[in-house]
């Protein structure tokens, strides 16, 4: 490890965070299943294929514009199953208080967390509550884990991606990160971007319907989609290019982002799916995406080529390119 104490940045998705886990905690922990280190593992018990997933969430405020830390900790679980192509069936749920929380905010949150599982077709199967000492929590975190059953006909996986996959995004990116940093304490500005947290089985459950084979699915959370095109390169061995003038950014997130001197693309997304697919099929799988209202907006954003090996590269309006880097954490951290 190059420091000798946890930092922020360890938690941003960066390249911190690929540190963490590679000199740490996988050879710790290390086993076939984990080793994938895809949005959710997939095991098989008695013929059966399941997904599961953990995540914890501790996003400052815990309230903000199109949602709140309940309805984050359910779609970002169940779309985390989406990656794997898997339905998400239960989830559990555990709340860490703080001292002094107001009910009727705790009340809020609760009712956020079943209506965001409702409409993702979850249910919560089992959960825990701690309460921790006022100021040593900031209101309220949230663990969750989910459990789904895989229905995609062939294994999803950032190594499977292959040279003439088209890249594909579902709509604008940057939405999420700008809509809570919009409320961060010491930078609030005015804006009219409102979070795009929402639940993604639907809109892959089409994709999975087309019948084209699609190599893999990635959720741009933490990172971006710096960090996500990233791990997906060095996962599968290959280049992907992306193309700066097609990707989806709406005026206002470019305008906050040219404000706070940010990228888009390492802005963080909870509602946005990055699909890799033969170029062959981008069509079809555009045709599905556009169906869907999460879909609307859905653009081919890059290509996946042979070379550079485990590397991303953007080409800019001018013609140019540039390395898209993997972000050492998030410009701003507790996004999610």
């Amino acid at each position: 490890m190059k420091h000798d104490r946890i930092l922020l940045a360890h938690g941003g998705g960066g390249s911190l965070t690929k540190e963490l886990v590679e000199e740490i905690l996988l050879p710790a922990l290390d086993n076939p299943v984990l080793r994938t280190l895809d949005d959710a593992a997939v095991v098989a018990i008695n013929g059966d294929r399941l997904a599961f997933t953990t995540d914890g969430y501790v996003v400052k405020p815990m309230f903000f514009p199109g949602g709140d830390i309940g309805r984050l900790a359910v779609c970002g679980t169940v779309n985390d199953l989406a990656m794997q192509g898997a339905q998400p069936l239960w989830l559990s749920l555990s709340l860490i208080l703080e001292e002094g929380l107001s009910i009727a905010d705790l009340q809020k949150v609760v009712a956020s967390i079943r209506a965001a599982a409702d409409e993702a077709g979850v249910k919560v199967a089992t959960g825990d509550t701690k309460v921790v000492e006022r100021g040593k929590c900031e209101g309220m975190y949230i663990v969750t884990s989910g459990i789904g059953r895989v229905v995609a006909e062939h294994r999803l996986g950032c190594a499977h991606v292959k040279p003439g996959d088209a890249v594909i995004v579902n709509g604008p990116l940057g939405d999420h990160g700008v809509a809570v940093m919009s409320r961060r304490e010491g930078i609030a500005f005015q804006t009219s971007v409102v979070s795009d947290c929402a639940p993604l089985w639907g809109l892959v459950k089409r994709i999975l319907g087309t019948g084209v084979p699609v190599h893999a699915l990635r959720d741009p959370t933490r990172g971006g989609v710096a960090a996500a095109v990233n791990d997906i390169a060095r996962a599968s061995g290959v280049g992907i290019r992306l193309t700066e003038t097609a990707l989806p950014v709406r005026p206002d997130v470019r305008g906050a982002c040219d404000l706070l001197g940010l990228d888009p693309l390492t802005i963080a997304n909870e509602g946005k799916v990055i699909v890799f697919c033969p170029g062959s099929d981008a069509e079809r799988v555009l045709a599905a995406l556009k169906r869907d209202p999460l879909g609307k907006e859905a653009c081919v954003i890059g290509a996946v080529t042979e070379t550079p090996k485990g590397m991303a590269l953007l080409r800019t309006r001018i013609g140019g390119e540039r390395i898209v880097d993997l972000p050492t954490g998030e410009d701003l951290p507790r996004i999610c």
